[in-house]
Formats: structure tokens, C-alpha cells, sequence
């Protein structure tokens, strides 16, 4: 089979799965189920994309027969001069037609276009490892601002000479799942710290992981079963600090549906001086944990059929390497290399995204065996 057959065939089969969901989308059991109805409602309009290629690559197909009989047949002379004008137009749209389809089934994760949940934690390296940690924090809120996104500390944990063992911070904005979803992994940083007197290069790491932020109607949370602490937030100082229980402390026992098992959840929050706002943003993050963990599955299942790590969400994995001697930044998953290390720290990292995009899709497109 080629590869226009092989387009039209799979074009075919995506015709019966969008006449099935255009049936169920209007059916009153999806309307009323929330979930079942926002899930469908996004796969209705990527097929219905791929529907509209459908009929203009079969009208294009039928065109181009029509034009070729007439100039192989003893067709008029003017439908023999129209068809040498528009036989190249139609093929040059198949051509591009074909390329758009294989696009447009590149399936694009479905959490691409979420709000997100960057945690940060230090690595080994010690004291090293938190500045690092506070390197990559900065990175991350330069190139939120680059990006017009909108980035919120939920909660921190300062390193004892600078920097940070832990931050979590909410990002909102477009497509910021999609495009930070490749930051998650171990990040490691070559250089002199501060502390060493002999000039000896060291390396230390840092975690990075970004989780899709959930929605509310996509995990299901027994809020009374949630335990509550309140707690005064530290600080630089101020009237409010130490005076008022604005930090939060959610406690919840989870059940891991791979093991079987009860886990407790620990999640604090001090983002602002207003504990009901604190609480609902603990809540957020409880969210998208539950639901990161649950959707580790199916990006584990994809992960195993891939040759690459881009994506996989495998935040054991090394995927970057800064080295302050070189001037380097280097992406293990890619073997992209760029000497642009203090432009890359102060935000510039939009370049090595885009190549890992091309490096997913490229993965994704051999999925499809088109």
C-alpha cells in the first residue's frame, strides 16, 4: 500500500470514530457526565479537522483522475489544455494536503493546552545543588515573562546560603503544559561553587517535574475525607508573618490504583495571606498530583514504544547538562548542543524546545506508520 492509499485508509477509519462521537456527543447519558462530555468534545473537534481534509483529499483525488482521462482519452482540446493547467495544481495540493494530514494525526497530547505545576527540588550537591535549584527557578520565571504566562510561588523551602531545596509554582497561560512538559528530569550544572577555595569544578543536580494541572471534574477527591492543619508562614517579616495561620497543611490517604495501596499526601501551602485562597490552591496541587500519578500509565505506555525520552515524564532521566566552564547547556535526549549558557539560565530556551517538539512529533509520525 502506498502512501496515499494508506492516508485514505486510515482517513476512512477515523470517518466510522467521528460519526460515532458525533452521535454520542449529542446523546443525553454524555451530557449529562461532565468528564465523559469535555473528553469527547475534544476529540470531536481533531476529528473534525481531519474530516474536512478528508473531503477536500477526496475531491482532489476525484479531480485528478477526471483531469488525467482527459488527457489520455480523445477529450476536447480545451478540456485537454485545462487539464495539463490543473493536473500539477492538484497534485502540488495532494502533496501538501498529504503532509497536513500526517500532522493532524499526530495526535497532540490532550494536556498540552493546561495550566501547569513546576516543582523544583535539589539535587545532591548540598548547598551547591539548592543555588542551582534557584538558577533553574530564575530560568523558569524569565522565560514565563517571555512567554506572557502568569507564575505563582505556591510554596518554598529556602537552601541555607541561597537558592532553594524546594519551590512549586503554579504557571497559567497558552499551550504551558505542552511547551514545559519537556523540562521534567534531572538537571545537572558543572562549575566552581562559591564555597570551594581550590578552584575544583563540581557537579551537582537538581529534579525538575511538570504536571498537568487538573481540572476538578477530572479526579475524584473526597474532600471530607481531607485533613486540615493551619500554620503561621516565615518570612522576610512584615505585620503579617508569624501572627496569622494563613499556611495550610492538606493530609490525604489515596488509593494507588496500581498497588492497591493507601498513600498519604502532604501538600503545604503559603502562596498568600488569605488561608481559604491557600486552601483551594492546596487543593489544585492535590489535583493535579492524583492525576499526574494516574496518568503515568498512559505516558509510560507511550514512553515504552518510543526510541526516545523527550516526553516520557521520567523524571529519574538526565536530560540536561550546564556547564559554566564551557559556556555550555547540552540535552542528553536530543544531543543538542549551544553555547549560549548565561543567555539559556536568563530564559533563552525556547530554541531547544522546539527542537524537542520536532524530535516527539518525529517519533510520533512513525506511530502512525504513514
Amino acid at each position: 500500500m502506498n502512501g496515499e492509499d494508506k492516508i485514505l485508509s486510515r482517513l476512512n477509519e477515523l470517518k466510522d470514530r467521528y460519526d460515532e462521537v458525533t452521535t454520542l456527543i449529542a446523546s443525553p447519558e454524555v451530557l449529562s457526565n461532565q468528564q465523559r462530555y469535555t473528553r469527547l468534545a475534544k476529540e470531536y473537534k481533531e476529528l473534525e479537522k481531519l474530516m474536512h481534509a478528508r473531503e477536500e483529499y477526496l475531491r482532489l483525488s476525484e479531480d485528478l483522475a477526471e483531469y488525467k482521462e482527459y488527457l489520455s482519452g480523445k477529450a476536447d482540446p480545451e478540456f485537454k489544455e485545462l487539464a495539463k493547467e490543473e493536473i500539477p495544481r492538484c497534485e502540488e495540493r495532494l502533496a501538501d494536503l498529504e503532509k497536513e494530514v500526517r500532522q493532524l494525526l499526530v495526535h497532540e497530547d490532550p494536556e498540552d493546552n493546561k495550566n501547569a505545576i513546576l516543582e523544583i527540588r535539589a539535587g545532591t550537591g548540598g548547598d551547591e545543588a539548592a543555588l542551582f535549584a534557584g538558577d533553574l527557578f530564575r530560568m523558569y520565571v524569565k522565560y514565563a515573562e517571555l512567554k506572557g504566562w502568569n507564575l505563582q510561588v505556591m510554596s518554598s523551602n529556602e537552601g541555607s546560603v541561597g537558592g532553594f531545596k524546594e519551590i512549586i509554582c503554579s504557571v497559567t497561560g497558552e499551550h504551558v503544559y505542552g511547551t514545559l512538559k519537556y523540562e521534567s528530569g534531572v538537571h545537572r550544572v558543572q562549575r566552581v561553587p562559591q564555597t570551594e577555595t581550590q578552584g575544583r569544578i563540581h557537579t551537582s543536580a537538581a529534579t525538575v517535574a511538570v504536571l498537568p494541572e487538573a481540572e476538578a471534574f477530572e479526579v475524584d477527591i473526597n474532600e471530607s475525607a481531607i485533613k486540615w492543619d493551619t500554620f503561621r508562614s516565615s518570612g522576610a517579616g512584615g505585620q503579617n508573618v508569624n501572627k496569622v495561620e494563613s499556611g495550610v497543611r492538606l493530609r490525604y490517604n489515596w488509593i494507588n490504583p496500581e498497588t492497591g495501596k493507601s498513600e498519604e499526601i502532604l501538600i503545604e501551602c503559603t502562596e498568600t495571606r488569605d488561608q481559604p485562597k491557600n486552601k483551594e490552591r492546596a487543593l489544585v496541587r492535590l489535583r493535579s498530583y492524583i492525576y499526574d500519578r494516574e496518568h503515568q500509565t498512559y505516558i509510560n505506555n507511550i514512553a515504552s514504544r518510543r526510541k526516545t525520552l523527550v516526553s516520557t515524564g521520567d523524571r529519574s532521566a538526565k536530560i540536561r547538562t550546564y556547564n559554566f566552564p564551557q559556556g555550555r547547556v547540552t540535552d542528553h535526549r536530543i544531543n543538542f548542543t549551544a553555547y549560549n549558557l548565561s543567555a539559556f539560565l536568563d530564559g533563552d530556551i525556547q530554541e531547544c524546545i522546539d527542537r524537542l517538539t520536532v524530535a516527539e512529533n518525529a517519533e510520533r509520525l512513525k506511530e502512525t506508520e504513514l
